[in-house]
């Protein structure tokens, strides 16, 4: 992989994940903001803390494969909060172009994943750890709000698909 190929796969993903999670965040405004409470089961991340995983994990795709460290500027967990951290980690991807990414192919990250330390290619940070948790989180928030009874299907979490009104597999 080069470094165009690796800033389109970066930030086209990021940004793309982004703009889903921010889709979800207007879903649950309009229904009922306690949403965000949410869980699959106990002891896992609530809706809140998945979606904001979510804007965390686009900045932690693209920053670390040209050697910028990742920060939110805003924790908090209310639906104008992570709106606004959608904003400005949308704004920092963006502001990115290819000559940011010069040298990235064949570079290490090294990061901290849970308790490990890892060190893995640019190309294997971002195929093997990177996106797998940037779309997990996804998935476990639009899982939490289908699991709550938010009528979203396939086509809120991709953005790609579209089923007419009613369908259904079975």
């Amino acid at each position: 992989m080069d470094d165009i190929a690796i800033h389109a796969l970066a930030t086209g993903s990021a940004l793309r994940a982004l703009e889903r999670s921010a889709h979800l965040i207007e879903l649950v405004a309009k229904q009922d903001e306690s949403l965000l409470g949410a869980t699959l089961a106990p002891g896992q991340f609530d809706c809140a803390e998945q979606l904001r995983t979510v804007t965390i994990f686009g900045l932690r795709t693209v920053l670390p494969v040209i050697g910028r460290d990742w920060s939110l500027n805003n924790w908090d967990r209310d639906i104008a909060a992570m709106r606004g951290q959608i904003v400005d980690a949308t704004a920092e991807i963006k502001a990115l172009n290819e000559s940011d990414f010069r040298g990235a192919a064949g570079k290490r990250v090294q990061h901290q994943a849970g308790e490990a330390m890892l060190d893995q290619s640019t190309e294997d940070y971002l195929v093997q750890f990177a996106l797998p948790n940037l779309w997990f989180h996804l998935s476990m928030a639009y899982a939490i709000l289908r699991q709550a009874g938010v009528d979203i299907g396939k086509a809120d979490f991709d953005g790609l698909h579209y089923y007419p009104p009613g369908f259904s597999w079975t």
